[in-house]
């Protein structure tokens, strides 16, 4: 028997509890959101989750990083993986490494967050459970081998902690408690349940309009919160294409954003659809507890 086809049974789950006190922080913070909520605040913390979740996640580290479906002058490049940093969801090369392993192995057993484990472990139980390759200092750059060799991305990744309290003790320094509470904890959390309804909702409810041979659907209300993002199927289909939104009323303001840096000369090859969506191959039947292990990726941009 070839030894290459050889599948090997999962090892106990070993809890990661400095991530669940991490984001148990952030919302404690949320309890003291009421006493101190402020005009001010609040739109301090409309344009953060936006800088953040909107520039930050789908357009830098999602649709620009991941899957290089526009290309920007260095200096737009980084300052968009700033913002991503600041959503402090594990730095750009972590982040990238798992969305390229997600697309590689879809709600297949090698998937990071499918929701076939469940609902709340696509949405957030994931990140509680350690990876030995994704959650190492330097096995996931096997992923992600162009920022691997970009000295700025790595310098962002091991210094995202700081990075982030640097921006709350500016923000306790111009607002107190208000902004501090609504620009960190409320913004914080509100961008990481916005990112994480990708990964469980726009699995599990929606509609597809293209056979991809794996569970992602269009949901309208996950591409509200997420500028776009939430044409989950449509990306699945299409995940080079710098457009989700592919109907007239798939509202999609991060595809509108990239056409509006083009505009100013800021973004150019902007790729859209084009021949047969992708399609993953479909899926082995086996036991529940069998999960294969994971294959090296292809060329960033065209796995599915």
């Amino acid at each position: 028997m070839d030894s290459s086809a050889v599948i090997a049974l999962p090892k106990p789950l070993k809890t990661k509890w400095d991530i669940i006190a991490g984001i148990a922080f952030f919302h404690v913070g949320l309890l003291f959101a009421i006493q101190t909520f402020t005009w001010p605040a609040f739109w301090l913390f409309f344009v953060l989750q936006w800088v953040t979740g909107g520039l930050g996640i789908t357009l830098g580290f999602h649709r620009l990083l991941t899957h290089r479906s526009f290309r920007v002058p260095r200096w737009v490049e980084y300052v968009l993986t700033v913002c991503g940093t600041m959503a402090f969801q594990g730095g750009p090369t972590r982040w990238v490494a798992t969305h390229r392993v997600h697309h590689a192995f879809s709600d297949r057993p090698q998937d990071p967050h499918s929701p076939n484990r469940g609902f709340w472990w696509a949405h957030m139980m994931w990140l509680f459970a350690h990876d030995e390759v994704l959650d190492h200092p330097t096995k996931h750059l096997r992923y992600v081998p162009e920022l691997a060799r970009d000295r700025f991305h790595m310098f962002l990744q091991k210094t995202q902690l700081f990075q982030l309290a640097l921006l709350g003790a500016a923000l306790y320094a111009w607002g107190g408690w208000p902004f501090l509470i609504w620009g960190v904890f409320v913004r914080t959390s509100f961008v990481y349940h916005s990112t994480w309804l990708v990964n469980s909702a726009a699995h599990i409810w929606g509609y597809q309009t293209f056979e991809t041979n794996e569970g992602s659907r269009n949901n309208w209300f996950v591409a509200l919160l997420t500028y776009g993002e939430g044409w989950h199927n449509n990306h699945h289909a299409y995940p080079y294409s710098a457009a989700h939104g592919l109907r007239w009323w798939e509202i999609d303001l991060t595809y509108l954003t990239i056409r509006l840096l083009a505009l100013f000369g800021l973004a150019d090859n902007i790729r859209l659809p084009r021949g047969n969506p992708a399609k993953l191959p479909a899926p082995q039947r086996a036991g529940p507890t069998i999960h294969a292990p994971r294959l090296p990726l292809p060329v960033p941009g065209m796995i599915a």
